[in-house]
């Protein structure tokens, strides 16, 4: 076995009894159609089965759409990756010469994809119990420390909530200028809520520069 990955097992906590499923979960796509995509599919599927299970177990209070919203905030390519660079995974991810190239073994999508494989290796080689074992010990720290289900409301949420509270009319978003060209794009919106000055905020996307200039609208409604 290569010294490589016995490094990794060491770091993942887990020694494969076939070290092949390893090998297949860290072959990206870009090496050929023997890759680690089905890998990825079936460590999807039993990620979302062990944190929901847990979150119904340690949030009985919570409603279906609020235990949603807490697994969204956890079983995400921004969590996963973050999961793979503290075990040093891009560094054993095999990749074709273009994604190498374009430097994919730091790219926060293939670590994402690259984790779940890893996770249907384990279920592959290890079974059920052995996997939810290994996901529980990785996202320990996450689960610890678990938001509310109301801090996961995005801002737009929270501002027309806030204003419907209030018996308010509900917040108006306005698309300033859209400049740049069509695969860099900058969006400039204003948020308006009657009798408060408005917010403006700039974003990649219509949806994020809403979102951000609802955001400082909620921090001059709140004084935060």
């Amino acid at each position: 076995m290569p010294v490589n990955l016995e490094k990794f097992q060491a770091a993942l906590r887990y020694e494969f009894r076939d070290y092949r499923h390893l090998q297949l979960a860290l072959r990206h796509r870009s090496v050929g159609s023997d890759n680690n995509e089905r890998l990825e599919f079936l460590g999807d599927s039993i990620l979302n089965f062990c944190i929901t299970e847990k979150l119904f177990e340690v949030r009985p209070n919570e409603s279906e759409g609020e235990l949603s919203r807490i697994r969204a905030s956890l079983v995400n390519g921004e969590s996963l990756a973050a999961i793979a660079e503290q075990l040093q995974l891009g560094h054993y991810i095999e990749l074709g010469q273009g994604e190498q190239r374009s430097g994919g073994k730091q790219r926060k999508s293939i670590l994402a994809d690259a984790m779940e494989a890893v996770l249907g290796a384990v279920l592959r080689d290890g079974g059920f119990d052995v996997c939810r074992k290994l996901i529980l010990e990785l996202y320990q720290p996450l689960l610890l420390n678990l938001p509310s289900a109301e801090e996961l409301k995005d801002p737009k949420t929270r501002l027309q909530e806030l204003l419907q509270g209030r018996g308010e009319e509900l917040p108006r978003y306005q698309v300033i200028a859209e400049t740049g060209m069509d695969h860099q794009k900058q969006f400039e919106v204003n948020c308006l809520v009657a009798g408060v000055k408005s917010t403006m905020a700039i974003g990649s996307s219509r949806r994020k520069a809403e979102q951000l200039a609802a955001q400082k609208m909620l921090a001059n409604l709140t004084n935060v």
